[in-house]
């Protein structure tokens, strides 16, 4: 929090207005601008012209917050600025306040804060500090808020200074006060810094360093370049403004941002790695940073036990993880792992050697377990890593299916399998593509015994997806542990499941006429177009769940569910979602990007595009009452929105969502059909009919390729020729020379 306030205007409000909207905002207007690692608060009042810039180093564990001042009034003008933070060094403040040891440093003028308690983070030291000596200060909460004051009012901004209280044990907090003395036309920029690094003489260099102005604006332009050399690797230009938007730039933002570095957002602290997420989010980085999807891949196989299964979720940098019952975690680590070497090229990866973790199998009735796991002291290939996970994945139940366990994809449905032997049709889908992808990687490994295995595997668990998972007019979703179906139109809930229709089409195990129909049935069921929603399930669940652990909820899930006496089988907390909530019947964005990719795949390229404009947050707040009803950031897509009344299109959980990645590579490679594979460059895009075509610029280090699709007769998908510098490419693989030249390519649709 930053306050700004004229000693001249002090005795007329009795509330210092603060430069950005809250927590004190006056009646002037304030312009807000969101940026790729910065944002920008810019607010004239009482003749004070505001601009507040917000971002964090590249390069140090720092939060830059750079505070522009200029005085439009024809005198001179004495004003404080104050900074406030409450410190929390722990998981709950609640618990960890009385262990916050603050200090100061007189030299820097910092305020130090450490909690050696903290296990893991014990050793480190947060601070606050400023470029120019603070007037006033305080580590004491209750002193600057009062006891019955608030961030809209602080006491202490009531009276002349801060008492500068310093004591541990009590409500710690930080906060450092700034006179700015300013003549007429006068502007002065001051720079609050709040940090946190390995310990104090560390903590004490990084203030050093950044209370230089000039490493400050240093730092300011490094994070443009960091961004837009990452997000400026595709960039695209369609007939759509909205898809152009987020596909260049704010999708993969998103996804690497929060996703992979921060891992937490407004709706979930979190700071932990789930071992299925970020898997899937790096997928998406594999044409602007794939050297991070390595380490990522090689940091999540680390996290396997010598079974095959996994963590998951861990936290670092401990480690401390949940093992599970969980089914398919384990198996996007090969999915990851062969999407990364048909696109990369780099086979190497299967040589890096990594741990396995130890530990007892689960008992009987036991369906997680929290612990810190101690390591084999031998390394094993990432290619037996995969290997191992296949093995633990590809289970077969009553029906020749893949056993559910306590969740597959859908956490909430916990309760379907979770007596060992109810059956997930979706995962028998998944499950086939794994087996279909790393059999193409066994193959060029030179290992012909184990892709046929695994092509033989495949090729059994396709009959028995044909056998028993038709339901007439698609496909049912799950069996549970006593054989009931999940996801059929006999069902009073839940008759139909959008995801094992997609991955129907997705595995490319399903028949033809039967995904066909099948994706019909969404596009009927769940594809509401007048209120721009593609929902999971229909109908909700109406019932409450049982009650289970919140280890594998998410955070705003782990509430005491009521157990119901109903006869019918439960699915699991899910049900304790209100229908029409999040799993239960809303828009679970991650399972609608499925839709629009099998859409794809079908060749319906209108289809496709008009779901990605419903998927699309620009196209939720495109009017004032969508605004209104949306009630989210329109430039970051949304995990969940609700589909019941009163609440129909309001969003619910933004930031910290797979789906922006999978929406990424939705736009670019389902619809404009761009693939990377290895030294080539691949183009089979599946447009609507009515664009003329689309631009595209791709960057391979130094040099650029300038492609052109167009679309002469309005058709959806089929490529007639590509044009390589004006010669004709016979076999439709764009080679990446390397040479540092710009180079064009026209491509041409057609029937």
């Amino acid at each position: 929090m930053q306050r700004c306030i004229g000693k001249e205007s002090a005795h007329l409000h009795t509330t210092p207005p603060s430069p950005t909207p809250l927590p004190s905002r006056d009646a002037e207007p304030y312009c807000i601008e969101h940026g790729a690692g910065y944002s920008t608060f810019t607010h004239h009042s009482q003749g004070l012209m505001q601009t507040v810039q917000v971002f964090v180093a590249p390069d140090a564990p720092i939060k830059l917050v750079r505070v522009t001042l200029r005085n439009d009034w024809d005198r001179p003008r004495r004003l404080t600025v104050t900074y406030y933070a409450e410190w929390v060094l722990g998981v709950d403040r609640d618990e960890s306040q009385s262990y916050i040891v603050p200090s100061f440093d007189h030299e820097l003028g910092a305020l130090f804060a450490q909690n050696a308690y903290n296990a893991e983070f014990g050793e480190r030291v947060a601070f606050l500090a400023a470029n120019k000596a603070p007037h006033g200060l305080t580590a004491d909460r209750t002193e600057f808020l009062g006891r019955l004051g608030d961030l809209q009012q602080p006491a202490a901004l009531g009276r002349v200074g801060l008492a500068s209280h310093m004591q541990a044990g009590l409500d710690p907090c930080a906060a450092l006060q700034l006179h700015v003395d300013l003549l007429p036309g006068a502007e002065e920029t001051l720079c609050f810094m709040i940090g946190q690094d390995r310990d104090l003489p560390a903590s004490r260099a990084l203030i050093q360093r950044f209370q230089q102005a000039e490493q400050v604006e240093n730092t300011w332009r490094a994070v443009h370049e960091q961004w837009d050399a990452l997000l400026g690797t595709v960039t695209v230009s369609t007939p759509d403004p909205a898809m152009n938007l987020m596909l260049n730039r704010w999708l993969l933002y998103q996804a690497l941002a929060c996703r992979v570095w921060g891992r937490t957002g407004f709706y979930q602290s979190s700071g932990a790695y789930g071992y299925r997420d970020q898997l899937q989010d790096v997928m998406a980085l594999l044409h602007s940073a794939p050297q991070i999807a390595r380490e990522h891949i090689l940091r999540a196989a680390q996290q396997q036990f010598e079974a095959g299964d996994v963590l998951h979720w861990w936290h670092p940098p401990s480690g401390r993880g949940v093992r599970t019952r969980i089914s398919d975690d384990m198996l996007w680590l090969p999915y990851v792992v062969a999407e990364y070497v048909e696109t990369t090229g780099d086979a190497a990866i299967l040589d890096e050697k990594l741990a396995f973790l130890q530990a007892d199998p689960l008992r009987n009735g036991e369906d997680e377990r929290y612990a810190q796991y101690p390591v084999t002291p031998a390394t094993y290939t990432l290619y037996e890593h995969c290997q191992r996970a296949i093995r633990r994945g590809a289970t077969q139940g009553a029906h020749g299916l893949p056993l559910m366990g306590t969740g597959d994809w859908n956490d909430g449905m916990n309760r379907v399998g979770a007596a060992g032997r109810g059956e997930s049709i979706w995962l028998g889908w998944f499950v086939f593509s794994v087996l279909q992808r790393f059999s193409r990687l066994s193959d060029r490994r030179g290992d012909a015994e184990q892709a046929n295995r695994f092509r033989q595997q495949a090729a059994t668990l396709q009959m028995a997806l044909d056998r028993s998972t038709w339901d007439g007019r698609w496909y049912l979703r799950a069996f549970y542990d006593d054989g009931t179906p999940l996801g059929s139109s006999r069902s009073s809930e839940a008759q139909i499941d959008s995801i094992a229709q997609s991955w129907a089409v997705l595995s490319g195990a399903g028949r033809s006429d039967r995904n066909w129909s099948a994706m019909a049935a969404v596009g009927e069921r769940l594809v509401r177009t007048q209120d721009r929603l593609v929902l999971l399930l229909d109908p909700p669940f109406a019932g409450a769940a049982e009650n289970t652990s919140s280890a594998t909820m998410p955070d705003n899930a782990a509430l005491a569910l009521p157990v119901t006496n109903s006869t019918v089988p439960q699915p699991g907390y899910i049900a304790g979602y209100p229908p029409g909530i999040r799993e239960n019947g809303g828009q679970y964005t991650h399972g609608a990007t499925w839709v629009i990719w099998a859409c794809a795949q079908l060749g319906q390229g209108s289809e496709a595009n008009r779901l990605f404009q419903m998927l699309n947050p620009i196209c939720h707040a495109d009017s004032a009452k969508a605004i209104s009803t949306y009630r989210v950031e329109p430039y970051v897509v949304v995990a969940d929105i609700y589909s019941v009344a009163p609440h129909i299109g309001r969003g619910g959980w933004t930031w910290y969502t797979g789906s922006a990645a999978w929406l990424y590579r939705v736009g670019l490679e389902a619809i404009l059909g761009l693939r990377r594979a290895g030294s080539s460059l691949l183009i089979d895009p599946c447009i609507a009919a009515d664009w003329p075509g689309f631009a595209l610029t791709y960057r391979d280090g130094q040099t650029r390729y300038h492609i052109q699709v167009n679309n002469p007769h309005h058709v959806e998908r089929g490529v007639q020729r590509i044009l390589l510098d004006g010669q004709l490419v016979p076999d439709g693989r764009i080679p990446l020379t390397g040479d540092g030249q710009p180079h064009e390519v026209q491509v041409e649709l057609g029937v």
